[in-house]
């Protein structure tokens, strides 16, 4: 038996939001948030690499979240650099998740938005997993990732990435001393290692 989807709406900090839960064959572990990459961009929730995390999430047990940011598809509001985009995810799991176990994940901005949530849910000590891939360290400047949180944090970078430079996201990794996952040849949309992404993703939720 697969997953069920439900398409809904949210209502967040920034409007009413476009949203698509899907929840696990199973009973689920929690639920995970998966967030999509720069909205200014043509970033959406439907954007293959966030749909790929979200499979894995679901293939592991877990219920997924995803929902288009500010002012993407038919959600309202504008962009706001990152900050209101944390405050509506973070208000989308009040909602949804009020107690349970949560895991965190995101692509390119989404796993800015991932590293700023993280900060705050981190003293709920609900947090199993965290996914950060392609993450916008060049471009804007993601809080780091507790330590106690190392061991649930896969963190995968594409060695030939030219939106988002390796070197970049080992200089914002090696002050936490957080390993990072390197992609051989790998770009900044995983073009044709998509099923290489989710076994490592598969990977680190089994763990």
């Amino acid at each position: 038996m697969g997953s069920a989807a439900q398409a809904l709406w949210l209502d967040l900090p920034g409007g009413r939001h476009q949203a698509l839960l899907e929840k696990a064959a199973v009973p689920a572990k929690g639920l995970a948030y998966v967030a999509h990459p720069h909205p200014l961009f043509g970033g959406t929730m439907d954007n293959k690499v966030v749909q790929t995390l979200s499979r894995a999430f679901l293939q592991s047990g877990w219920d997924c979240l995803r929902f288009n940011f500010r002012g993407v598809g038919q959600s309202e509001g504008v962009y706001d650099e990152g900050r209101g985009e944390t405050q509506d995810a973070l208000e989308a799991l009040r909602q949804l998740a009020p107690n349970g176990a949560l895991a965190v994940a995101g692509f390119s901005f989404g796993a800015f938005v991932a590293c700023q949530m993280i900060s705050e849910l981190e003293a709920s000590q609900r947090l199993q997993k965290i996914i950060l891939v392609g993450t916008a360290v060049s471009h804007f400047n993601p809080a780091p990732v507790p330590a106690q949180l190392h061991d649930q944090t896969l963190l995968v970078h594409g060695e030939s990435d030219d939106t988002v430079a390796l070197a970049a996201v080992l200089q914002w990794a090696a002050p936490q001393c957080l390993p990072v996952t390197v992609v051989p040849g790998g770009g900044h949309f995983f073009h044709g290692q998509l099923p290489l992404l989710k076994s490592l993703a598969l990977r680190h939720l089994r763990a």
